[in-house]
């Protein structure tokens, strides 16, 4: 990762910054950019010989530069410096409690803007309600030593989009919003969006890099379907197409034996349930209740690899880094509660690291193996989806003959995982790169605008 410079404020009445003594530069920077905000200024090499970066205090102020600040990248491009990254974390859900302002998020937040000091970069948060268009300010929540800090500061370089749901990505004041940061202010936005089951799928089926990793999935339209998948496999799970947290996941199974069909799920109340019925047209009806085929998948099922009779899928986290290359930055694997369909944690599921599971011959393959898919299908989405992605949190399943498969890709991936205590390390790593794919996103607007 690119070394960050230690900032330093002093007391001058000028606008001047001094500039680290190992700072390359081409030419005198005539100008200091932090995020949108440009200020004529006169740059100097510190005149200590010093390795830090010297901001006057007016010079601070006109840049709106928060005194928490301890550290920052350098970029030039011609005669004009860029501080940063600024990264503004966009979010909703926000409260008025100084202490958990973002509500129950309030500690992930913490944890993300924690790694900025290591990084030279600048992250807040932010949400609609904070921009002030006519001046060309976000009122911005930092995080500084142990508390909150609303400051003002310009609108950032890159933006991290951090909302948590469907629903706010919908909102037509969203969406209006975010095309007026992109089109008039040229901010990119990295990891938009949450990626639908079935269009995601279908995108990568024709890519023959991940085509091979993928389980046979369709849009569930009849129940004619559902009874073909049901005659080549011995199980399938219907899905909410655009479900998450495994809320909505019915495992459906034909027993010939007892010439019933069975459907395993989680009721509202979180207990995993079975239930017979003597045909299909009774279960999908009690499965659906009322709402529309299409708003459901159908995927074959896979018979996975098992811990102590219980099925087991892993967590594979993979981000970008600050040269914008792929890296599998976490792999835990998560075990099904009894009897459950899935392996979330509210479903009675348990994260275990695979030094757990595995020899350690068998541990090397199938991490080996774990990680090539992981960046294989990372490729492949980046490829395939639109927007700038510089995280995904990927479900991957393994079979009794080591294949692996791809059971779904989250674009804002939950970081449930990182509550083993072995995976701490994993947990500063991811948090660290989402925000590092932030500095290179940042340069590499900075030098597509230069002429």
């Amino acid at each position: 990762m690119l070394k960050p410079f230690k900032v330093e404020v002093f007391q001058e009445e000028r606008l001047l910054l001094y500039l680290p003594v190992s700072f390359n530069r081409d030419s005198i920077p005539r100008s200091i950019t932090l995020g949108t905000r440009k200020v004529e200024a006169e740059c100097r090499t510190h005149p200590n010989g010093r390795n830090v970066i010297g901001i006057s205090s007016p010079l601070a102020d006109a840049l709106h530069l928060p005194s928490g600040v301890g550290s920052l990248h350098l970029h030039q491009v011609e005669e004009e410096l860029y501080l940063g990254a600024l990264i503004g974390v966009f979010t909703a859900g926000f409260t008025q409690f100084k202490m958990n302002p973002i509500g129950e998020r309030s500690r992930m937040f913490q944890r993300l803007l924690a790694v900025q000091g290591t990084l030279g970069v600048i992250p807040f948060v932010f949400g609609e309600h904070d921009i002030q268009w006519e001046d060309g300010l976000i009122h911005g929540l930092f995080h500084f030593g142990d508390q909150w800090e609303r400051h003002f500061i310009p609108f950032p370089t890159v933006i991290y989009d951090r909302l948590p749901n469907r629903r706010s990505e919908k909102k037509r004041s969203f969406l209006s919003l975010k095309e007026r940061l992109q089109g008039e202010y040229g901010i990119p936005w990295y990891n938009p969006g949450f990626f639908n089951k079935l269009d995601l799928f279908e995108r990568l089926a024709g890519d023959e890099e991940a085509a091979s990793f993928l389980p046979e999935t369709h849009q569930f339209q009849s129940i004619s379907d559902l009874e073909r998948m049901l005659a080549t496999y011995r199980h399938v799970y219907v899905k909410p197409a655009n479900g998450s947290l495994g809320n909505g996941i019915h495992k459906i199974t034909y027993d010939r034996g007892k010439d019933g069909y069975f459907c395993r799920f989680k009721d509202g109340d979180q207990q995993v349930r079975l239930l017979r019925f003597k045909n299909l047209e009774s279960l999908v009806h009690s499965v659906l209740k009322g709402r529309k085929f299409d708003s459901f998948i159908i995927q074959q099922g896979i018979d996975l690899i098992e811990d102590d009779h219980r099925p087991l899928d892993f967590r594979v986290h993979t981000n970008k880094d600050d040269e914008g290359r792929w890296h599998v930055s976490a792999i835990a694997a998560k075990v099904a509660g009894s009897g459950s369909v899935t392996t979330h944690a509210k479903a009675g599921g348990e994260v275990k690291v695979l030094s757990e599971l595995f020899a350690e011959d068998e541990r090397h393959v199938m991490e080996t193996r774990l990680k090539d898919a992981a960046i294989r299908l990372s490729h492949s989405i980046e490829a395939n989806m639109e927007g700038y992605v510089g995280e995904i949190g990927f479900d991957l399943g393994a079979d009794a003959s080591g294949r692996i498969w791809m059971f779904e890709a989250n674009s804002k991936p939950g970081r449930s995982i990182f509550t083993h205590p072995s995976l701490k390390a994993e947990d500063i790593l991811t948090r660290k790169l989402a925000l590092s794919f932030g500095v290179f996103l940042s340069r590499k607007t900075i030098e597509e605008l230069v002429p």
